[in-house]
């Protein structure tokens, strides 16, 4: 078998596809153990509801509401954020009010309240607030979508430094929706959200800087963004991550450390990282010896999640039948998963 290793497809297309899907109109370029030209893993989905409000770090006063939301006593945190609303307006009560109505937590879900509790938020200044109203407007939730006033909001929540809020609201600069599209401001976004340690906006960014779009073209920095999502357990980036290992591409080559990752992602389910991990168990490389069962296993996994590789089936057909048949059976519950997810 070659021990060629092609070139992935750049995954801006799939950032841009996430842009636009966050706006809800229609629905995140690499070397690897494949032939060239596969599609890279699709950026995880933009978040669609507010994280859990944060206690104020300059405060005497024990938040004793975020607390028992923390705890998930979602009736006592509504009847003491509540408290503090009547007792003082204060913001970060109502979104956590606003947080409880969207999620149904102690209370009946209620999209039209929660809509009114973080415009209430938002209006005081609270950035979790305007996060959760962008997404709420964005996605037509407890009133018509107004994709135009969710850009606004992301863009007030992003400028006081909700990370969440600016990752999304580069996608919308990257793809040019409800805003004129601007890669370079994009890439300023995705860097703010990724030094708050955001995984996909490190990931994003990493993209960008592999390409060189918006941003000087840097193997080093877009493989030490890829290695830092990764660290923060984003399946598309251990597989990008794991590619860069393997191919020594602003890293020192590391075909060992290459086949951990993608066998990680690949035991998540990532097609990608299956057919690259079959080729290393095929080739003997980054592994302690070649597997021909294992190999044709993940082939069979990757195949059927839509993967094609006429190599590895190449390599198949040249097994023994005994071998085939054990690499089936060890395939079967993976395939089995995948025919029930289709069904």
């Amino acid at each position: 078998m070659s021990a060629r290793y092609g070139t992935a497809a750049v995954a801006i297309a799939s950032l841009l596809a996430l842009a636009t899907a966050v706006l809800g109109a229609t629905p995140a370029q690499a070397q690897a153990p494949a032939k060239p030209t596969q599609a890279a893993p699709p950026a995880k989905k933009a978040a669609k509801t507010v994280a859990p409000p944060k206690p104020a770090a300059p405060s005497h006063e024990p938040d004793l509401a975020y607390g028992a939301y923390q705890q998930g006593h979602y009736l006592t945190a509504f009847a003491e954020a509540t408290k503090r609303v009547n007792a003082s307006s204060d913001p970060r009560s109502m979104t956590l009010l606003g947080e409880l109505y969207a999620n149904g937590l102690g209370v009946p879900k209620n999209d039209a309240e929660a809509a009114k509790w973080y415009k209430l938020a938002a209006e005081r200044g609270d950035r979790e607030a305007m996060f959760a109203l962008a997404m709420f407007r964005i996605e037509g939730r407890g009133a018509p979508r107004d994709p135009a006033e969710g850009a606004r909001l992301l863009a007030e929540a992003a400028k006081r430094g909700q990370a969440a809020a600016a990752y999304d609201l580069a996608l919308l600069y990257l793809s040019g929706q409800q805003v004129e599209q601007d890669v370079k401001h994009a890439a300023e976004l995705f860097q703010q959200a990724a030094s708050a340690g955001n995984a996909e906006a490190q990931y994003a960014l990493g993209t960008l800087y592999k390409d060189g779009r918006g941003v000087p073209q840097d193997s080093q920095k877009a493989t030490q963004l890829m290695a830092e999502a990764a660290e923060a357990d984003l399946v598309d980036a251990e597989v990008e991550y794991g590619i860069a290992l393997f191919n020594g591409t602003g890293t020192p080559k590391d075909e060992a450390r290459a086949a951990a990752l993608f066998r990680k992602a690949a035991t998540r389910g990532n097609p990608i990282a299956q057919n690259r991990l079959a080729r290393c168990l095929a080739s003997g490389r980054g592994v302690p010896a070649p597997d021909p069962v294992e190999a044709i296993k993940w082939h069979l996994i990757s195949k059927a999640a839509g993967e094609t590789d006429a190599d590895l089936d190449k390599f198949a057909a040249q097994q023994t039948p005994e071998t085939r048949a054990a690499a089936e059976k060890a395939a079967k519950p993976w395939l089995d998963m995948i025919a029930q997810s289709r069904s």
